[in-house]
């Protein structure tokens, strides 16, 4: 016999993550901070829900924070997905969730974020997006990786891919607030290093790399294969 368990997505994961969040609200008192904006990249969720979880709860506390979750344009889950029932798994072992999803059959491009090529989206960061509580951007491959070589030169850290991505969304966070004025801290998760991926650093640095938006005509077949079930909304 064997047993299936998803290492993300699902609550009991959200959940062993959520100290990281908590974790970095404690270090963020001990300097007198709070986040004005919260940032991580997201496969299948467990990544953001873990640094955000702890912070959603000040919000609903009447806090003002922003919420911004990150992933790639070949995968596009939470900003073009449909929220619908979806297996977890391409061989439809998992129970049904209810949650974003650009189908379970569906297979990204081969990017180098291997982490973000996930179908679906964790259930309980999809229903904060769905409840407005939580924005979401993707990114393509060549913008993300400009993002990474600009943080290692600026702090000396090579970060992975998939962290990256949410490299990405803080320097454009933090332009914004330079045109307009506005003072902000943000919070983000530096999820993982690149030392496994220097191989691709070196394909975007020989300028290799190629990026992988997912083709309106491809999402709507994978959508069209997702199993019958009444409407989560």
């Amino acid at each position: 016999d064997t047993h299936y368990a998803l290492g993300s997505v699902l609550h009991h994961v959200c959940l062993h993550q959520s100290v990281v969040g908590l974790e970095a609200r404690e270090q963020l008192a001990s300097i007198d901070e709070t986040p004005d904006t919260v940032i991580a990249c997201a496969g299948g969720g467990s990544n953001f829900a873990g640094l955000a979880a702890p912070f959603v709860a000040d919000r609903l506390a009447g806090r003002e924070i922003d919420f911004l979750t990150v992933e790639p344009t070949a995968c596009p889950t939470l900003t073009r997905g449909r929220y619908a029932y979806d297996y977890g798994d391409l061989a439809g072992l998992t129970p049904l969730a209810a949650m974003f999803t650009l189908g379970h059959e569906f297979i990204p491009a081969g990017i180098h974020a291997g982490g973000l090529r996930y179908h679906g989206m964790s259930p309980l960061v999809s229903g904060l997006c769905r409840a407005g509580l939580v924005a979401a951007r993707a990114y393509d491959q060549a913008e993300v990786f400009d993002a990474a070589l600009l943080f290692t030169r600026t702090e000396g850290i090579l970060p992975a891919p998939e962290s990256a991505h949410a490299i990405k969304a803080v320097v454009d966070e933090a332009l914004r607030c330079r045109e307009t004025g506005r003072e902000a801290v943000l919070l983000f998760n530096l999820s993982g290093h690149g030392h496994f991926d220097l191989g691709a650093y070196e394909r975007y640095l020989s300028g290799g790399l190629s990026d992988a938006t997912l083709p309106d005509g491809e999402l709507e077949k994978q959508l069209a294969r997702l199993p019958e079930a009444p409407d989560p909304s």
